[in-house]
């Protein structure tokens, strides 16, 4: 895997301007912060968030991959100012869960989830080398 920085431009925080990588691929659909059995345990947006990325792990595990293993990973959130109000919160679960691998990112806010009490959604691409 190469991470693809533009000479010049300045360093990215907490995600990858781009990322070459080659091997099986690995397409995680949109998840989201409810449990194994799709029950919300909470509606606060960094619980759920972390749920999300809990989720999001377990389905790279079937495929034998890790966050290590992400390339891309999109992000809808349904309140970007509580997104950017609680960055520090959100980089915490984010470490705890994926540890110190940032792929490259996309967040766009949408008006609204399929699931109504979701706060956010997240779908992910992974390469597992050959």
């Amino acid at each position: 895997m190469q991470f693809l920085h533009p000479p010049g431009w300045a360093a990215p925080k907490g995600y990858a301007n781009g990322v070459a990588a080659r091997g099986t691929q690995i397409f995680v659909g949109g998840q989201i912060g409810w449990n194994a059995q799709q029950v919300f345990d909470s509606d606060d947006f960094i619980e759920q968030t972390r749920q999300t990325l809990l989720n999001v792990r377990a389905v790279l595990a079937c495929a034998g991959a890790g966050p290590e293993h992400m390339v891309r990973m999109t992000w809808y959130v349904t309140d970007r100012v509580e997104y950017n109000a609680r960055l520090r919160e959100l980089g915490e679960a984010y470490r705890e869960v994926m540890g110190k691998h940032f792929p490259a990112m996309t967040c766009v806010q949408v008006s609204g989830l399929m699931e109504a009490r979701a706060r956010v959604e997240i779908e992910v691409t992974a390469v597992l080398p050959d």
